[in-house]
């Protein structure tokens, strides 16, 4: 399998302002550490098409080129992609959940060192229901005792209900969000909604904001305070 045309530009392109600016996020992410643990990092988007597992899957790759050991699992159980971004078979979550497997029979290498995979697996009729259960808080333990961060794709927070299924259960919360297309009320509701899941929300990346006079496409930038996208 072929990876698509989402790039991997921080492992494909280490010297692109693009790549950089992945690793400023990486720098802000294990700053944003305070007196509470932070191993499990969830992202999310407020509405599809934000480039949520795109950012996803670069910053999993910068984390792991400083060394950091990483698995980045995809809970999108609705429309996977890590898959394809990585040119991996589609065996993981689902498969662990539902068949009871050991996780480790489906964690998949990348070509990246220090960074591991575990894909959605097939699409199940009941995807809310599977990322709630005891045995997905279960896999979440498992996965972070192996690693120094556990990084989770999840669908659009106001698409359907996944991401605040799993929002309580995470350390920190990612909301990506695309400036070309977001209403203001749309992120503010996305905040809200995760704020109401007792999530917490480490910051926002401004997806997709294109800078001219240096001919890159995007500009990632992540705050810190959530008070950035609403009072």
């Amino acid at each position: 399998m072929t990876p698509t045309k989402h790039r991997l530009i921080v492992h494909e392109d280490a010297k692109s302002p693009v790549a950089e600016a992945y690793r400023t996020l990486r720098t802000n992410i294990q700053f944003s550490k305070t007196d509470s643990e932070l191993k499990t990092i969830m992202f999310t988007s407020s509405g599809p098409g934000e480039g949520k597992s795109t950012t996803i899957a670069n910053t999993a790759v910068a984390l792991a080129q400083s060394g950091k050991q990483v698995i980045l699992m995809d809970c999108d159980l609705r429309k996977p992609v890590q898959h394809k971004i990585f040119g991996k078979k589609n065996r993981g979550v689902t498969n662990i959940l539902v068949e009871e497997c050991c996780p480790d029979d489906y964690i998949q290498e990348t070509e990246v060192d220090n960074l591991r995979l575990l894909s959605s697996g097939p699409i199940p009729p009941n995807p809310s229901e599977l990322l709630g259960s005891t045995k997905m808080q279960e896999l979440m333990d498992y996965l972070k005792n192996q690693v120094d961060y556990l990084i989770i794709d999840v669908p659009p927070v106001i698409a359907v209900t996944d991401a605040c299924v799993l929002a309580s259960k995470v350390d920190g919360i990612t909301l990506v969000v695309n400036s070309g297309t977001i209403r203001p009320e749309m992120a503010q509701k996305a905040k809200d909604l995760l704020a109401k899941a007792k999530g917490h929300l480490l910051g926002v990346i401004l997806n997709r904001v294109e800078i001219e006079e240096e001919h890159a496409y995007y500009y990632y930038y992540y705050g810190s305070d959530s008070k950035k996208i609403g009072k």
